[in-house]
């Protein structure tokens, strides 16, 4: 079979379901009309179709004409509450946008469907094409493993694969990936400083928490660049600061929150006691009180060794050795893919998507409102889906990297 000959037959298909996807974002754990334009995308293929109980997911289930192993592949389908900018003629207009391109993952997933349905009397195995819901904050990947997604054939699986665009940084085509983590934990601080207001011009009639805050706002950074090994690094960004309502009244609280990241559990669990112990710190010696809390959002996303070089060894042999390129470093982003590759081997690669004509180093980056993509990669995408589907259905147990 000749996956990518055939996914490029169905490259204006795919172009329209992106462009009606596009067109209608939604937010969150609940997407009724993705659901809707991705059920209709599939009807007539040959899968076991369910929804999702507690989400709008979306789980269908290929079984091959032999009996074979399991492998799953995963398309996320949330957007952003971001007010698109981009012009473009199908662009959203309700204040939400497909600013991090899960459209367009979304419909390489389809249209691996597809291709793969085409082919089902040649799979010796099963596929299960798992559309998520919620990957923005929402943990949907942990409430589709909840909900069995990965039981969907009654074995587990022996790999998943996910696929990521980027409007920046890659060239378009290109594909990337790494082995071992990939992707950063995120967690978020939230903390309140308590202290007792009063008038301006009296600050020492009152316990002002707004100085104490702004301290411990920059001893956080102090703390992330001098507690922790410079290779195995931390991020913390506050993102939020809220006190005060007058410039002349001394308030009684102060809050801010932060993302906090990591690319290892040793660090993670010492960001959870160290940031903590630092905002206290602060507080005690201001004479105030404060509540730090921290919780923990998505887990470090880690590519299996043997998954990420089976990928890219996919690439080079469908696409040619140049479209694949090893990602040095891992990223600061986080991803809940990683809820899946925690349970079962499996890998995430980066496909480029910057638009033509435009600098992969200066073009507008995922989650910003004048982010595009350049569609032309879509026939691509769902080719590799396919690809690694049907090529690690019969690769058999893959040597450690």
């Amino acid at each position: 079979m000749n996956l990518l000959d055939d996914a490029n037959a169905l490259a204006d298909d795919l172009t329209q379901l992106r462009r009606r996807l596009h067109a209608v974002p939604e937010v969150g754990l609940d997407l009724p009309r993705t659901q809707e334009t991705v059920l209709a995308a599939l009807e007539g293929l040959p899968l076991d179709v369910t929804t999702g109980a507690s989400l709008t997911s979306v789980t269908a289930v290929l079984r091959g004409a032999t009996p074979g192993p399991t492998v799953l592949l995963r398309g996320d389908m949330d957007a952003l509450p971001v007010a698109e900018r981009t012009g473009l003629p199908f662009a959203a207009d309700n204040g939400r946008m497909h600013a991090c391109g899960h459209d367009l993952h979304t419909t390489m997933l389809a249209g691996a469907a597809r291709l793969l349905s085409a082919h089902r009397d040649r799979l010796a195995g099963n596929v299960v094409f798992m559309f998520q819901p919620g990957e923005e904050g929402y943990d949907g990947a942990g409430r589709m493993l909840a909900e069995g997604v990965l039981d969907a054939t009654g074995e587990r699986p022996v790999a998943a694969y996910a696929l990521h665009v980027m409007s920046h940084t890659y060239p378009t085509g290109v594909f990337t990936g790494r082995g071992g983590p990939l992707l950063a934990s995120s967690n978020v601080l939230k903390v309140t400083v308590r202290g007792a207001g009063g008038h301006g011009s009296l600050p020492h009639r009152a316990k002002d928490p707004i100085p104490a805050a702004c301290e411990m706002v920059t001893a956080l950074q102090t703390y992330a660049t001098r507690a922790f090994d410079i290779f195995d690094p931390v991020v913390i960004t506050v993102g939020t600061f809220q006190a005060g309502t007058a410039t002349n009244i001394i308030p009684d609280t102060a809050t801010f929150s932060a993302t906090v990241r990591s690319f290892s559990a040793a660090s993670l669990a010492k960001l959870r006691e160290g940031t903590v112990a630092v905002c206290q710190g602060v507080a005690a010696a201001h004479g105030l009180e404060v509540t730090a809390e921290f919780s923990e959002q998505y887990p470090v996303t880690v590519n299996d060794g043997a998954e990420a070089v089976f990928a890219a060894d996919t690439v080079r042999e469908t696409f040619g050795e140049e479209w694949y390129t090893r990602l040095e470093n891992p990223i600061p982003g986080a991803e809940d893919f990683s809820r899946v590759v925690d349970e079962i081997p499996g890998a995430m690669v980066f496909l480029g998507a910057t638009p033509v004509g435009a600098d992969p180093e200066s073009a507008p980056a995922n989650h910003s409102p004048l982010a595009t993509f350049d569609e032309s990669v879509l026939p691509a995408g769902s080719a590799l889906y396919a690809e690694l589907a049907t090529r690690r259905l019969t690769a058999g147990p893959l040597r450690a990297a």
